[in-house]
């Protein structure tokens, strides 16, 4: 593979190329994690037990996405800001703008990380999570929060590298991370016998290491894209431009995970058995998941610097070898999951019982998870554009809204599994559709870009 570094210019040569070269370390990345999340998985379910599983799993999984998930989310708005500034050739404000993007999010980290250690118990009883699994819960989530400066640390700067081009140390740094993470689980866990706690805790240190190994990157980068503690401050003029890309982001992700919820009330309602089956899923097709996030990740990336160097041809060029991609990468691991999946979850859990019924959950996403690629490319291109509001619109109705009016109707009416997960399937068709009709209408390409001002 090409050299990787901050240098990376995306607005020259090969688009396909330079694509595939900047989307395989992120792609490998996110593998990296889901691989280290089913042996966390795999460790949890084979000797703590399936409440352990349910515990770490489920409500709390929710509760992460929906807090966490809103700030990790605003880290797209500092990206798409610095990719355009780098894109654009004004290399003498990347460094005010790379400080003002990590302090922001470590404040707001610090913070973060204090109320939910606060309201860990109050927001578990909120999503009516089942007796037996609260307790666990609870305590994974006041360890977990203990962390999450760290979290947000280490996602900020792993998106400002990748927004300068620089994809292969993050992925690197990951790397790193899920291995100690790995042994962490078997210390605690095996040799110590701390449990839920332990696994919690290996978590919270090897976001420590993820994030001290980004942050010595970035401080020894090149001068003109470097971390420095004099930039180290909020300075309005960054903080407006990444708040107006960020937030739409952050409340993106905050309603899928508010959706999500929702379903998972809903899960919890079929027993201990589906929500352990459904978090086991997770991790399963996880791995989907992951891979689709990258390739937007990595579509935004390259739309940033194109749409800040002004280079439209190659955005265009990038949506049609980027849908092509995706579908592509799509069919594959859809391919591979529908094959294999009865022999990975048996690997994962000994319970018979928790297989055949995650399995199950399975089969009815899947096969349609080709629906879902042109709601990942094209809002990954309006992202990277600086188009942040209308596509959180059209994915706040077509998805969230759409998943929670389900629920609320047609789930309580039947209130059977097949009838939760047909709901998502439905909700990226109408979502795809919608994105696609204005995509087409073009608006986004005459808006003015972030660094014009």
């Amino acid at each position: 593979m090409r050299k990787n570094n901050e240098r990376n210019d995306l607005t020259t040569g090969s688009v396909w190329k330079k694509l595939l070269l900047y989307f395989v370390p992120i792609a490998a990345g996110t593998i990296i994690q889901q691989l280290y999340n089913a042996v966390d998985g795999l460790i949890v379910g084979r000797f703590v037990g399936t409440g352990a599983l349910a515990a770490v799993g489920g409500s709390s999984a929710q509760i992460i996405n929906v807090l966490v998930g809103f700030f990790v989310a605003m880290t797209a708005g500092a990206s798409v800001v610095i990719g355009q500034i780098f894109g654009a050739g004004r290399k003498e404000e990347l460094n005010q703008a790379v400080g003002n993007a990590v302090a922001a999010l470590t404040l707001l980290g610090v913070l973060l990380g204090l109320f939910g250690f606060a309201a860990a118990p109050w927001l578990l009883q909120v999503l009516q999570t089942p007796a037996e699994t609260i307790g666990g819960a609870a305590l994974y989530l006041r360890i977990y929060f203990l962390g999450v400066p760290f979290v947000m640390i280490l996602n900020m700067e792993s998106s400002i590298l990748r927004a300068l081009g620089n994809s292969f140390h993050p992925f690197l740094f990951m790397m790193a991370g899920c291995l100690l993470n790995i042994l962490l689980d078997l210390v605690f866990v095996l040799l110590c016998g701390w449990g839920i706690a332990g696994v919690a805790a290996a978590t919270v240190a090897a976001q420590v290491l993820n994030a001290a190994l980004l942050t010595a990157r970035l401080m020894r980068g090149e001068k003109a894209c470097r971390l420095q503690l004099r930039n180290l401050r909020l300075k309005g003029v960054y903080l407006v431009n990444m708040m107006r890309l960020g937030v739409p982001s952050g409340l993106q992700s905050s309603m899928y995970s508010v959706s999500n919820m929702i379903i998972q009330v809903a899960v919890n309602s079929l027993g201990t058995l589906v929500v352990a089956s459904w978090a086991m899923s997770g991790k399963t097709d996880g791995l989907y998941w992951a891979v689709s996030n990258a390739m937007g990740a990595a579509i935004t990336g390259f739309i940033a610097q194109n749409r800040g160097a002004g280079r439209m041809d190659r955005v265009r060029q990038c949506v049609r070898q980027g849908m092509i991609m995706a579908f592509a990468v799509t069919a594959g691991i859809s391919a591979l999951l529908m094959l294999f999946g009865i022999p990975m979850l048996r690997i994962l859990t000994p319970d018979e019982a928790v297989v055949q019924t995650t399995y199950e959950i399975m089969t009815y996403f899947v096969p349609f998870y080709v629906t879902w690629v042109p709601v990942e490319v094209l809002s990954a291109v309006l992202r990277g554009a600086g188009d942040a509001v209308y596509p959180v619109v059209i994915i706040g109705i077509g998805i969230c809204l759409f998943r929670v009016i389900w629920i609320l109707t047609v789930f309580a009416r039947f209130g059977t599994l097949f009838s939760l997960c047909v709901s998502y399937v439905i909700s990226w068709v109408i979502t795809g559709i919608a994105l696609a009709v204005y995509y087409r209408k073009g608006g986004w390409m005459t808006r003015r870009r972030i660094v014009d001002g």
